[in-house]
């Protein structure tokens, strides 16, 4: 019996083990800057102004449009959530049973007459819970466009890392862009951004130490019984 426990406790440490999540690493091929296919070769020059092969337009701005053009993702994200929930439930009950009686007598057992009286039965519940969440992210990050959807829509995305002393900071982000969203200065704001996917995380001791524990977890999850 005590082997066959251990045996249990040493599979469940194994499993929550393998539940812990691998910290990330920089690049990941998915935020991979994307290269644009390649162009053909422009003719030799003849004298002329214009040669063919070197697109030039004098009437507009130089904004991302093709796949691999960069653009720089303005960070604004602010959101602030609350919720509050009070739940109370009473119940009461109380059930009598009288002696029956046939022809007139009250039936008895042993002397004693046949009534009931099963008391009262009170069952009472009261729940509270409160949460408060406010994020803000502001900065910039430059991605590339990974491919121009047939309605012009530009799918863009992008990393950024930066190693401090006690660990690396990441950024990650993806999402859709319309080129009309697109500033004169190559910029876009990320609330313009649809499907969206923004990370910001990091690694290392210091935010290590922002994280529960995995047999902490394990205390707070639904596979606790108690």
């Amino acid at each position: 019996m005590t082997s066959l426990r251990s045996l249990t406790l040493a599979t469940v440490a194994v499993a929550l083990v393998g539940c812990a999540k691998a910290p990330p690493r920089p690049d990941n091929p998915y935020f991979a800057p994307v290269t644009p296919e390649a162009m053909a070769a422009p003719k030799v020059v003849d004298g002329a102004i214009y040669q063919a092969g070197r697109g030039l337009s004098l009437y507009e701005d130089a904004k991302a449009r093709q796949v691999g053009d960069i653009l720089t993702v303005v960070l604004t994200e602010s959101t602030s959530a609350s919720k509050s929930a009070d739940n109370e439930i009473d119940k009461e009950s109380n059930v009598t049973i009288d002696a029956p009686s046939v022809f007139g007598k009250e039936l008895k057992a042993f002397g004693n007459p046949l009534s009931a009286n099963l008391g009262g039965g009170t069952r009472s519940f009261t729940g509270e819970s409160e949460a408060t969440q406010n994020n803000s992210l502001s900065g910039n990050i430059t991605v590339t466009v990974a491919s121009v959807l047939p309605n012009g829509v530009l799918q863009v995305r992008g990393e950024k890392w930066m190693t401090l002393t006690s660990g690396d900071e990441y950024i990650r982000i993806s999402g859709l862009v319309r080129p009309q969203d697109v500033q004169p200065d190559n910029t876009v704001a990320s609330t313009k951004l649809a499907d969206a996917r923004i990370t910001y995380s990091g690694t290392g001791a210091f935010h290590d130490a922002n994280e529960m524990g995995w047999l902490a977890k394990f205390f707070y999850s639904p596979l606790w019984p108690f």
